[in-house]
């Protein structure tokens, strides 16, 4: 999509279809629709919006031709409730009308404030709202979308909105790339085309991309990640994105479960549950899509992505409860239940990533327990950490982006429940608390660095769009994960 400024306003906007935001409440919905009435020569706007109950909140949208001294063909009404946050509506604004506006070839925007903020924003909404997953589909119309799109009322000499034009491109492209690999059907997606995706998307960013092999994995000692592999038919890869910047800042690195199939092993899921298991590389594609988004903006900060990469299936050498495996670091560990297998992979990397690249700041990406959408419900994630600084600046970033993080304890009473009677440690605690005893487990295997896991299982794959969550793969904490590197610069 082609996206561009103007100093233009909304009633001189040539486009096939141009967005205005509507706030909520009788005076202020009365005077913005007498304003668009005044406009359009029309005194059908009001009645339209009383017969269709738009009342400007914001979930509402209304479409009404346009007319009178316009030159565009349609308006778009976006309601913003009382939304005070700038970039919360033009946000809102350029996913309402990417999303509506399949059928025109140009739409316009009128932000309620133009600033780089907002700009940026809607760009992000504009090419997220233009998503579609078409990979599969026979009909060439399916993936029809906007080819162009104006923010209106871009005064010049305002400094920093192409700046925010091509910032909001390049974290919406890296959302959309991780989208892409969480939507992919699992026959199609698997460790060794994951891996591929990663190469190719590296190469298009000049940017370093190591992929190991099986032989290379058990060379290094994983044996946690390999015995998750036992089962499956398809060889696991271990994948290392690098972004390095001169004179970097910070060195961050990003870690993702790259499950791209979850059956649940021997111990099998029951069929219902696993229809979306492709959706289990969600902290994979999350990781990978920083790493390229920070290549794009090209950040001041040291960025790496890895990602542990298998599936979990029921084969003839799959792993079994009650087998024991000596980890990368060391400690032996007890298997409990098949279907808790992304810690597993976790733990392994993860010391790996905090030995040999020794960051700064380490933080994991994992859809890892169904516990956490039991605690949270499906449109918030975890947030896991010690370090308060760390929390914090991470919860503003996600804030910023319209991301849903709740910071969960780490609760060190729970820890006794991971004490195995024949190994070193259980990789799975008692009944209660699932989502902090999973994050307990991998706390054992990040040695001494500064660590954070979010538990993303909720908000990475949903049924029904939901606030800025949109049907199927989200590629939730993309923008987060940027923002809070932009944090760092």
């Amino acid at each position: 999509m082609r996206i561009s400024l103007s100093e233009g306003t909304w009633d001189e906007s040539a486009a096939d279809i141009v967005a205005i935001a509507v706030p909520s409440g009788r005076t202020r919905l009365g005077r913005t629709l007498g304003r668009i009435e005044a406009v359009t020569g029309k005194g059908s706007v009001k009645p339209l919006a009383s017969d269709e109950r738009f009342e400007g909140k914001s979930s509402q949208t209304l479409k009404v031709s346009a007319g009178g001294s316009t030159k565009a063909r349609w308006l778009l009404l976006v309601g913003i409730g009382d939304e005070k946050d700038a970039e919360a509506v033009a946000w809102r604004m350029g996913h309402a009308v990417a999303s509506l506006a399949r059928a025109q070839k140009s739409a316009a925007l009128e932000l309620p404030e133009v600033t780089p903020g907002s700009v940026r924003a809607a760009t992000q909404g504009l090419i997220g709202g233009s998503y579609r997953y078409t990979e599969y589909k026979s009909d060439k119309d399916a993936g029809q979308t906007l080819g162009s799109a104006v923010i209106l009322g871009a005064a010049k000499g305002t400094r920093g909105l192409s700046g925010a034009v091509r910032a909001g491109k390049a974290i919406a492209e890296s959302v959309n790339f991780a989208r892409d690999l969480v939507n992919a059907p699992p026959n199609d997606l698997n460790p060794v085309t994951l891996a591929r995706a990663a190469s190719r998307e590296s190469r298009k960013l000049s940017l370093s991309c190591r992929v190991w092999n099986r032989a290379r994995i058990e060379k290094e000692g994983m044996n946690l990640f390999l015995a998750v592999n036992k089962g499956s038919a398809i060889e696991p890869r271990m994948i290392h994105v690098v972004y390095k910047p001169n004179r970097p800042k910070k060195k961050v690195v990003f870690v993702g479960k790259g499950l791209t199939f979850d059956a649940g092993g021997l111990c099998i899921k029951p069929a219902a549950s696993m229809v979306d298991m492709k959706c289990d590389m969600a902290g994979s594609a999350t990781t990978l899509g920083i790493v390229f988004a920070a290549a794009r903006l090209k950040l001041p900060v040291e960025v790496h992505a890895v990602v542990g990469s298998t599936e979990n299936m029921t084969g003839a050498k799959a792993y079994r409860p009650g087998d024991v495996y000596k980890s990368y670091q060391g400690k032996t560990v007890e298997v409990i239940n098949t279907d808790a297998e992304g810690r597993m992979v976790l733990a392994d990397v993860l010391t790996w990533a905090a030995r040999k690249l020794k960051p700064d700041v380490m933080i994991d990406h994992a859809t890892l327990t169904g516990a956490c959408i039991v605690a949270l419900g499906p449109y918030r994630a975890a947030l896991y950490t010690d370090d308060d600084a760390l929390a914090k600046s991470y919860l503003d970033a996600a804030e910023g982006e319209g991301e849903a993080f709740w910071r969960m304890p780490l609760d060190t009473d729970l820890r006794s429940s991971l004490k195995s009677p024949i190994a070193d440690l259980k990789h799975v605690g008692g009944r209660y608390g699932g989502s902090i005893t999973a994050a307990l487990f991998l706390k054992e295997f990040v040695e001494e660095t500064t660590w954070m896991h979010l538990d993303i299982a909720g908000p990475s794959f949903i049924d029904q769009a939901h606030g800025r969550l949109p049907k199927g793969g989200t590629g939730f904490g993309v923008a987060t994960g940027v923002r809070f590197l932009e944090s760092l610069s």
